[in-house]
């Protein structure tokens, strides 16, 4: 992508004629914010230089929405601050990932993460005086949690929640900040109880609640059942469901979860859920970017213009 961009005064005319008048969400009742040079933002303009402008209207579907921001290398306060300052600039709030816990991803498609633990509080630290008290949603570790509970040999579950529980305490301990621990997905570990001990050695008593599906397919109905009976067994804790690519449901073939076709852009974010334990749905996933090099896909986060332009179009709205 980096060759092809079109300059930034060129992507910043063409960004705001549908940024001036429309709220992150189109709703100007909704808090998130949406960064105007996101990748997605960047393509649709590019295909409208390009004359492609049916595509690039399919893609304003992505870019016109707010989705998170992650967190994933070192030293992550410099974006932290710049994406909150925006945020808050805009009367709006960034929904950011933390996603540097050691051994990530059980060595998978997204492996890699902080050196040590120690680094990794120090990572975390960094973060969290980054947010000052412009406050942010914050996702803490997507999967850390559900793949230990599913077997991950590579990691000592005591010393991963030790790790998982520092990141909530000093990430909620930022003012204006909402923290929710990742907590996998419903077509992961059907068993929303075995998750219980394991998200209470992780700290989710401190956090705001945790998070569902996040990088996934489930439905709306079948994430936030689940999500009522693991909030059942946790005191009512609340929750969030990632609804970015979640239009279509899941993928009934093999590797259901690695980008798998036919899939669609789900609800837009939004705070209104109609369920008082499930605070938002909220785009976690970017659309667009790869699970990983399986179906012809690109490294994980990656930018697939394509894969994107598919879930555009078969999305609903």
């Amino acid at each position: 992508m980096a060759g092809g961009r079109a300059p930034r005064t060129v992507l910043a005319a063409l960004l705001l004629v549908g940024w001036c008048c429309t709220g992150a969400s189109g709703d100007e009742a909704e808090p998130f914010w949406t960064n105007p040079d996101s990748r997605a933002a960047q393509q649709a303009a590019e295909w409208r230089l390009a004359g492609r402008d049916t595509d690039a209207a399919l893609m304003d579907r992505i870019a016109t929405r707010p989705q998170a921001e992650w967190l994933n290398g070192p030293n992550p306060g410099p974006v932290v601050r710049a994406r909150t300052t925006d945020a808050a600039l805009a009367g709006r709030t960034a929904v950011l990932v933390a996603y540097y816990i050691p051994h990530r991803d059980c060595g998978l498609y997204s492996t890699g993460g902080a050196p040590s633990a120690a680094d990794y509080r120090a990572w975390v630290d960094e973060f969290a005086d980054a947010l000052g008290d412009r406050g942010a949603y914050v996702i803490v570790e997507p999967d850390a949690v559900a793949q230990v509970v599913a077997g991950c040999t590579q990691v000592v579950a005591e010393d991963r929640y030790a790790l998982l529980a520092y990141a909530v305490d000093r990430f909620t301990s930022s003012p204006h900040t909402h923290v929710y621990l990742d907590a996998g997905n419903s077509g992961w570990i059907p068993e929303a109880w075995r998750l219980v001990d394991a998200l209470a050695a992780a700290g989710i008593a401190q956090a705001d609640g945790f998070a569902l599906n996040v990088s996934n397919f489930q439905t709306n109905a079948a994430s936030s059942t689940y999500g009522d009976w693991l909030s059942g067994d946790l005191g009512g804790k609340h929750y969030v469901i990632d609804t970015s690519r979640n239009g279509n449901g899941p993928y009934s073939g093999t590797d259901s979860w690695c980008n798998p076709p036919g899939r669609a852009l789900g609800e837009p974010p939004t705070t209104h859920t109609g369920n008082p334990r499930l605070d938002a749905y909220l785009w976690i996933k970017r659309p667009g970017e790869s699970d990983g090099t399986c179906r012809g896909g690109p490294a994980a986060g990656s930018w697939w213009p394509s894969y994107a332009l598919e879930l555009a179009r078969n999305a609903v709205r």
